[in-house]
């Protein structure tokens, strides 16, 4: 006989559902906060679909779409392998430095040299941003979470240093390096951008990004390599009880996530900032690939469509202040969204103390059953 599962076993088993009620319950909240704030529920969340449904919106939605993408598909590698990649930021930063500083100093190469190049460069940075931290942890057992927050602030200070010297830095007096050459630009052209009513910074990056998710399957599901890297993930003990050099496999683990990252950098500023600002605060792209990550379940499909659906909410809530809305209820929508996915692990929890309870619940019956019978012999 087939039992009925409960509205909690669903919730618990059904990854999808939960994420889409996260989602729900996030919008919920952010009307909450409009209530509050005495502004229109429908005039907000109208303005929020339609900046993002026409076609040069959805060109705009697109466009903002692709570092996130990417750099969740660094996040969500390193989680399918066991690592928890906080450092995606630092990694994106030092990747979208190397990406500018090749665009700049290599500048009159073909395009169809230069682009490669500089997104070898971008992810040969990032990756090496990523090693570094393996090491520490596998040689002398440093926590990688630590060092990849300080490696997030070693890459910030290290761009600032490098958007300085006088060989990168604008001639103007903008604070900022020199905008890449063109043959590292990844535009389309300006006929096609005005002829197709796409947005002035549509580019081939997100191309770009499909293919990168296809790779990242393809390694986790189809490769003997992914197979190892997931099963150091699982129990790194069992692993290496069946021969897996696991200190390699995390060395491995960090060096394809810390290249995505570096990807995503660089896709950045090739399809849309051309140049980097010296910052004053970090810009988010990785810590918004762990977001990306944690919604896409860490699926590298699932991280695409997170991703368009995020960029959707950055461009989106960009136009809020149309409506006399404060842009930065998406933040609360993302918080609250991303707050419901983290304590998934209460609705497992609270399925777990269920089922314990059923069982001691059906021992003590039997128990009691097998007393009364005893009495009455």
């Amino acid at each position: 006989m087939t039992k009925n599962k409960s509205f909690l076993d669903i919730i618990s088993e059904n990854r999808f559902i939960h994420i889409l009620l996260s989602i729900l319950l996030g919008f919920l909240v952010g009307a909450v906060f409009l209530v509050i704030m005495n502004l229109s529920v429908s005039a907000a969340y109208g303005r929020l679909i339609n900046s993002v449904t026409s076609l040069k919106g959805f060109s705009y939605v697109i466009v903002y779409s692709v570092p996130y993408i990417v750099a969740g598909l660094s996040v969500a590698f390193s989680f399918k392998t066991g690592v928890f990649n906080i450092g995606a930021e630092g990694q994106f930063v030092v990747g979208s430095m190397a990406a500018v500083c090749t665009g700049i100093l290599a500048g009159n190469l073909p395009k169809p040299v230069l682009i490669p190049l500089c997104f070898l460069a971008a992810m040969a940075a990032g990756a090496l941003w990523g090693i570094i931290v393996g090491v520490l942890k596998t040689k002398w057992g440093i926590n990688e979470v630590l060092s990849m927050i300080m490696f997030n602030w070693i890459a910030f200070y290290l761009s600032n240093f490098i958007a300085g010297i006088p060989a990168i830095k604008n001639d103007g007096s903008a604070e900022a390096t020199k905008n890449i050459s063109d043959n590292a630009s990844l535009l389309f052209s300006k006929d096609f951008i005005k002829s197709a009513g796409l947005a002035p910074t549509a580019n081939w990056g997100f191309i770009i990004a499909i293919i990168a998710t296809l790779l990242v399957w393809f390694i986790i599901e189809k490769t003997t390599l992914g197979f190892e890297l997931k099963a150091v993930g699982s129990n790194k003990f069992a692993a290496e009880y069946a021969g897996i050099n696991v200190n390699r496999s995390i060395l491995t683990a960090l060096a394809i996530s810390g290249a995505l990252a570096g990807l995503a950098g660089a896709l950045q500023v090739m399809g849309m900032g051309k140049r980097i600002s010296i910052f004053t605060s970090q810009e988010g792209f990785g810590f918004a690939g762990i977001v990306v990550a944690l919604i896409g379940c860490s699926n590298p499909f699932g991280v695409l469509v997170a991703g368009l659906f995020y960029g959707a909410l950055m461009y989106g809530g960009s136009k809020l202040n149309l409506e006399g809305v404060p842009t930065q209820l998406i933040n609360v929508i993302v918080g609250t969204v991303v707050f419901f996915i983290a304590i998934s692990v209460i609705f497992e929890n609270l399925k777990r103390f269920k089922s314990r309870s059923n069982r001691n619940a059906e021992a003590a019956a039997i128990k009691k059953a097998e007393e009364k019978e005893g009495n009455k012999k």
